[in-house]
């Protein structure tokens, strides 16, 4: 007989998953799909902790009558308003019209604003309880993380931190829910794409909710994120560790090289770095054509990589355009701590690498090496200043 899943014998799963659109945020890839977790808690009262997409509510209800039938729900916990956990409160609400709604006065202006609610609201601050049984949840704000009314719920009884977005993935649950069950390798890789892409801007504010959370030194046995596997003791260290050395913009050893190229003469000076990066011992190198690549596995890339080597044609006497909204991309990102070099190539006005050189200024990165640049299809002319830039760039990657 078909049973919900659950973490404990009275905290059970219902969320649902995503195979369907395309792009998250209407910006990220979604290859294997996305998760959208919410959780139930049955004791004396009945306490929900998020909810889902809007466009999956059907589901979701469908779920949680399953597990309650026609008992009411007692509490909502909001741990995070994006629409893609809070999109379902309206509709929750007219189901359960007495269902009191706990958040922290950011979380009830956005409630508010999504859904007009006004009524029904416990606010609650940082180091507050409830109790609805045995279980008790303490609430811990963590603003920023990845928007400004976040907080994580932890749960005494049965161990379990609530973390909202934290610690989440992009990938549907194909079947497992924990950690221990599944194959992790795309989890783990798509952590790093959902971190870099979602997360990334606010490595500060990351750094001190762990901090909060790893000093108060509570006993875990399950992070139940929003997106993403349920963490259990088996895993978890894989996932915190990922979160940390992103969150500090410390890089792996390894060199991104990013380029556009109108005609292929650009890409070809991408091979002669590569292979003089190659030659001097660099082991992991990624090229990426910026006119294929998708963006959020560029970023990811950048953001896990200590190396970054920018080549760009000259065009509309400017930098090429997807180059351009790349390091867009990266600057709304402040990304810090990277070793950074450029090359480029021209027809008639030699102004992508002049463009390309101060962003290295500007993000506070290490300059390595001396530009290069190609006019037409003169690889023979530039070819020796290639292969050094790359040997410069290796020798500088050793260095830092």
């Amino acid at each position: 007989m078909y049973q919900i899943q659950n973490i404990t014998d009275s905290i059970y799963y219902v969320g649902v998953n995503d195979r369907s659109k395309h792009l998250f945020e209407n910006m990220w890839a979604l290859p294997d799909g996305v998760s959208y977790n919410s959780y139930l808690i049955v004791d004396e009262q009945v306490t929900l902790i998020d909810t889902v997409d809007v466009c999956y509510s059907d589901i979701f209800f469908h779920k949680i009558e399953r597990i309650l039938g026609d008992r009411p729900i007692d509490y909502l916990i909001v741990n995070h308003m994006e629409p893609d956990h809070g999109g379902s409160i309206g509709l929750l609400r007219q189901r359960y019209p007495n269902v009191k709604i706990i958040g922290n006065k950011k979380t009830f202006d956005m409630l508010y604003g999504y859904h007009g609610i006004t009524e029904g609201l416990v606010e609650v601050k940082a180091g507050e309880t409830l109790r609805v049984g045995k279980h008790e949840f303490t609430f811990m704000l963590a603003p920023m993380v990845h928007w400004p009314e976040v907080m994580f719920t932890y749960e005494s009884t049965e161990r379990v931190l609530f973390s909202a977005d934290a610690f989440g993935t992009f990938g549907a649950l194909n079947g497992h829910l924990f950690d221990y069950e599944a194959d992790l390798t795309r989890y783990l890789e798509d952590m790093h794409r959902y971190y870099s892409c979602i997360v990334g801007k606010y490595g500060n504010f990351v750094q001190k909710a762990l901090k909060s959370v790893l000093e108060k030194n509570l006993p875990v046995d399950f992070i139940c994120s929003t997106h993403g596997v349920v963490w259990t003791k088996e895993h978890f260290a894989e996932a915190l560790a990922i979160y940390d050395r992103l969150s500090k913009y410390e890089g792996e050893d390894g060199v991104v090289i990013l380029y556009g190229s109108m005609y292929g003469n650009t890409e070809q000076l991408a091979d002669v770095i590569a292979q003089s990066l190659a030659k001097a011992g660099v082991k992991k190198i990624i090229c990426h054509n910026v006119s294929k690549s998708e963006q959020s596995q560029i970023l990811s890339d950048i953001f896990r990589y200590k190396g970054l080597i920018i080549g760009s044609p000259t065009y509309s006497n400017g930098i090429f355009s997807p180059i351009e909204n790349i390091m867009n991309l990266i600057r709304l990102r402040e990304l810090k701590n990277r070793v950074y070099s450029v090359f480029g190539s021209f027809t008639w006005a030699p102004m992508a690498v002049k463009k390309l050189v101060p962003f290295a200024e500007e993000m506070q990165w290490k300059s390595v090496g001396q530009p290069v640049e190609m006019k037409m299809a003169d690889l023979p002319g530039v070819i020796d200043a290639a292969w050094q830039l790359g040997q410069d760039f290796a020798a500088a990657l050793n260095e830092n």
